[in-house]
């Protein structure tokens, strides 16, 4: 009888290995196969260039509010310090804008939103030189603050800018700016004075297009975010 338990726990050891051989080996093949997918991801190779979207698509109005202004549709621009707040465009030196922003060394960022979305195009494919874009694209000159130059009534935000440096670099020149003053459209303030840009549907350009921006994934921080408890729970 003993001598049957021993054959009996032999041919269970005997499966138990086996399985387990199975299971590691079926475990690794899984595995390489995993891993082979993920290395062998197809991808297309580009010469270097710029390939960061999307953008914010803005008119940037400069020049003198009471003689010659101008406008030109941007999408080289972003912030570059919180404080001292600053931002930056990139213009072309043969713009019609460049030389009016060179020598008043003043412009204004105007951000655009689906109601301006023609205007906005039109602002960058039309030429100063030629048409007048105020008139044309019905926009209202506004006067600022701390700059010169108009802003446009209809934005819902207006960034006022006094260059500080400009940096020669290539097909585009960067006009480092100090930002001297902003303005927001009443209508996304709320009771409590609390500014809702979201709401003002704005564009944005990627890779030739305009787009508005779509639904909210997330707020700043929440991936680090300790979830809220009830308390009405925790008294209970």
């Amino acid at each position: 009888r003993q001598r049957q338990m021993c054959i009996r726990d032999r041919i269970c050891y005997t499966v138990y290995i086996t399985s387990c051989r199975l299971h590691l080996q079926y475990s690794r093949q899984l595995h390489e196969k995993l891993t082979e997918r993920i290395y062998t991801m197809s991808k297309t190779s580009f010469k270097p260039g710029n390939m960061i979207y999307p953008l914010p698509a803005v008119m940037v109005s400069c020049g003198d509010i009471d003689s010659d202004s101008n406008i030109l549709t941007v999408a080289w621009t972003g912030t570059i310090c919180t404080n001292p707040p600053m931002a930056y465009i990139s213009v072309r030196p043969e713009r019609h804008s460049y030389d009016m922003i060179k020598n008043s060394g003043e412009f204004v960022i105007n951000l655009t939103n689906e109601q301006l979305i023609k205007a906005t195009d039109f602002c960058g494919v039309r030429s100063g030189r030629d048409v007048d874009k105020w008139k044309e694209c019905r926009l209202t000159k506004a006067k600022a603050d701390t700059v010169k130059c108009p802003l446009i009534d209809e934005a819902p935000v207006n960034i006022e800018c006094k260059v500080k440096e400009i940096r020669e670099l290539g097909s585009h020149h960067m006009f480092i700016a100090d930002v001297t003053a902003v303005h927001a459209d009443d209508k996304y303030m709320d009771a409590n004075n609390s500014f809702h840009l979201n709401d003002s549907n704005l564009l944005a350009y990627s890779h030739g297009a305009y787009f508005e921006l779509g639904r909210q994934l997330g707020t700043f921080g929440y991936s680090v975010r300790k979830k809220k408890t009830d308390r009405k729970k925790k008294h209970k």
